[in-house]
């Protein structure tokens, strides 16, 4: 408890209470939102905001509240899932490459640095483009796109590990390779991947949003952020708010992550001691001589 709560404070109540809430909203959404986000009242187009509907009506009678809850869900559980899967092969393709190193290390850090020459973005755009825009054709090609950055990562953090001596040790102890990988370089590896993951979730958000924009990803009916401001943009001189409500959750959700994960990677790095925590340190020292 004493570690969670160390934790949070490192980061900062209102940056963890922020990213809380829409973790929250992911898991719980379908249970907290007032209407199906789908169901049309079509007697109460771009209604304001009311009693019955508190952030009003699209242009379908569709519920904005209900909608923007769903959309929070098909962002953060579309985020995940591209984590998952480039986190994982990305680091199967770090560990090899790190541990084995040679033309296995050449060969496939070639192919890295190639997915890295181009910007992730066009990579996903390029793979929707030849498959065709669908949700799951999204997620896949961010999921592509995103492989070669942790395998990068993972590779560094590998080759650096895999010369310490207790890696050496096990290797004169006849521990296979198998149990080297997974049991202690895997490990390793798994704590920078998921420093940065957290980073990377505000802009994966953030791409989500843009290819369902652009018509590439999210299709209608299915809400999310990025599709509702393009089928709101008609209505902006009618109803602003109908694009202001989902470009400000996007805003909020991107910024909230991006603190969170900056704030993470800080807290992992040594912080200078204070005068008072020295002095305190020095006290002590010396009465352990004392005694």
């Amino acid at each position: 408890m004493s570690s969670i709560k160390s934790f949070f404070r490192s980061v900062g109540w209102p940056i963890s209470l922020m990213v809380g809430f829409f973790v929250f909203i992911a898991i719980f959404g379908s249970l907290v939102s007032p209407y199906d986000p789908n169901t049309q009242n079509l007697l109460a187009p771009t209604e304001s905001f009311s009693a019955a509907y508190w952030l009003g009506t699209d242009n379908l009678g569709r519920d904005v509240l209900s909608r923007l809850i769903a959309g929070a869900q098909t962002t953060l559980v579309g985020v995940t899932i591209v984590l998952f899967l480039a986190g994982i092969f990305g680091m199967l393709v770090g560990t090899i490459s790190g541990y084995f190193g040679g033309w296995i290390d050449e060969i496939l850090m070639r192919m890295v640095d190639f997915g890295l020459s181009v910007p992730s973005l066009v990579v996903a755009l390029a793979i929707v483009g030849v498959f065709g825009p669908s949700y799951w054709n999204m997620i896949i090609a961010l999921a592509i796109a995103w492989t070669p950055i942790y395998a990068r990562l993972t590779r560094g953090v590998v080759a650096a590990a895999v010369n310490q001596p207790h890696i050496e040790s096990l290797r004169v102890l006849g521990a296979s390779r198998i149990r080297i990988i997974f049991k202690h370089l895997v490990p390793v590896a798994l704590g920078s991947v998921l420093i940065y993951a957290s980073a990377d979730v505000g802009i994966l958000a953030l791409a989500i949003a843009n290819l369902s924009f652009l018509g590439l990803g999210v299709q209608p009916p299915q809400a999310e952020w990025g599709q509702m401001l393009v089928s709101s943009l008609p209505y902006l001189e009618e109803a602003p708010r109908l694009v202001i409500l989902p470009g400000l959750a996007l805003t909020i959700m991107v910024v909230g992550f991006n603190l969170f994960g900056e704030k993470i990677a800080l807290s992992k790095n040594p912080r200078r001691m204070t005068k008072r925590k020295l002095a305190a340190r020095k006290k002590l020292f010396m009465k352990e001589i004392a005694t």
